[in-house]
């Protein structure tokens, strides 16, 4: 005998229906038979942003300050930094040198090339005073926590160059991912850290292939899987002891990335084109993207992802600032789960140049899972 529905009523409801097993399970099959033509791929990944705050210094000319943020979660699949420069005319003076893994949050992967790190989890800020300081300098480092049902396990990959080794000329270098592994972000270093004119100008995505010159053209903006990361070094003079390292944050080795995407997204500004000022340019994943898992940025001559990298305007240009954001340029506070923006803050020296250009680039990432 079949069974019956059961109906109850209560004072001024309505009836209510309790189903049997079999007539929950033939509605939840009928569910799932309409929803899943439609039904877009889940998405697994997420990041939390750590900032321990500012650090202060350089204190003294031609002299760096180091400082690292940790995630407590997952793993480092990129990290930022944020300068504040002061007033006057010495608040031309602090400049990026690094933004960068770390294994420890102090050690740098200066060493041998290739795959130098396992599952890091420590991201290094690093600031570099030249001719002047100013009691305001301080800088502030970020790091993006990634978890993931799929990539749980990154790798760092470094390159390295003795470049530039002449003044005003980019000195550019390329670290590329295994094959089989996501890129997932990337950073930058330029060393010795006391020369006071050497600083990293850019660190961004882009494929290692011919049609990038191997690095020397950026990701544009809807470009789908890079493959490698680039970072420049740029010097007001010259010497021959400078260099420069490339840093690529990939998925570990034997996970199927297959279904994985990373959008880029992409902008460039004009400016910062007067003497002594700075200019913040912000970019955001769009929906559809995925969620926010990395950035980069440059000051630059312009038109990066067409034509290979050229310099800023002016050989005293310089990053302050590649850093997690809202959509208008406010740094991403600690324990933050929701940014979906980069911002490149750019600053020029005592001379201003209409050639300069500012550059923002955002990874945002969907597993599939």
């Amino acid at each position: 005998m079949a069974t019956r529905p059961i109906f109850r009523r209560t004072k001024d409801a309505a009836p209510t229906r309790r189903l049997t097993s079999a007539g929950t399970a033939m509605v939840v099959g009928a569910l799932l038979v309409l929803a899943a033509p439609g039904t877009a791929a889940a998405n697994s990944v997420a990041v939390t942003v750590r900032t321990p705050g500012a650090t202060g210094g350089p204190t003294a000319i031609d002299s760096s300050v180091s400082t690292s943020a940790q995630c407590s979660g997952g793993l480092v699949s990129s990290g930022g930094i944020d300068q504040s420069n002061g007033t006057g005319t010495g608040s031309n003076g602090n400049h990026v040198l690094g933004t960068e893994p770390s294994s420890d949050g102090s050690t740098e992967y200066t060493g041998a090339t290739g795959v130098v790190g396992t599952d890091v989890t420590y991201w290094i800020a690093k600031g570099g005073s030249g001719g002047q300081v100013n009691s305001g300098f301080s800088t502030t480092p970020y790091a993006l926590c990634l978890t993931s049902t799929l990539i749980n396990h990154t790798q760092v990959v470094m390159n390295k160059a003795n470049t530039p080794t002449s003044a005003a000329t980019v000195g550019l270098v390329t670290a590329s991912c295994p094959s089989g592994t996501a890129l997932l972000g990337g950073g930058a270093l330029v060393t010795p850290s006391n020369t006071g004119n050497l600083k990293a100008i850019a660190s961004f995505p882009t494929f290692n292939d011919a049609a990038h010159d191997y690095g020397r053209k950026a990701a544009a903006d809807g470009d789908t899987n890079p493959t490698a990361w680039s970072a420049v070094g740029w010097d007001n003079s010259t010497n021959s002891s400078n260099e420069t390292y490339a840093y690529a944050i990939c998925s570990g080795t034997g996970i199927n990335v297959s279904g994985v995407t990373v959008k880029v997204r992409f902008t460039e500004a004009a400016g910062p084109s007067t003497g002594g000022t700075g200019q913040n340019t912000t970019v955001t994943c769009a929906g559809g993207d995925g969620n926010l898992i990395s950035g980069g940025a440059a000051v630059s001559g312009g038109s990066v992802t067409t034509t290979d990298f050229t310099g800023p305007g002016s050989a005293g240009d310089h990053l302050n600032g590649s850093y997690p954001s809202d959509s208008g340029g406010n740094p991403a506070a600690n324990g933050t789960t929701t940014a979906a923006s980069w911002t490149a803050f750019t600053h020029t020296g005592g001379t201003g140049s209409a050639a300069t250009h500012s550059d923002a680039w955002a990874l945002c990432a969907n597993d599939g899972v």
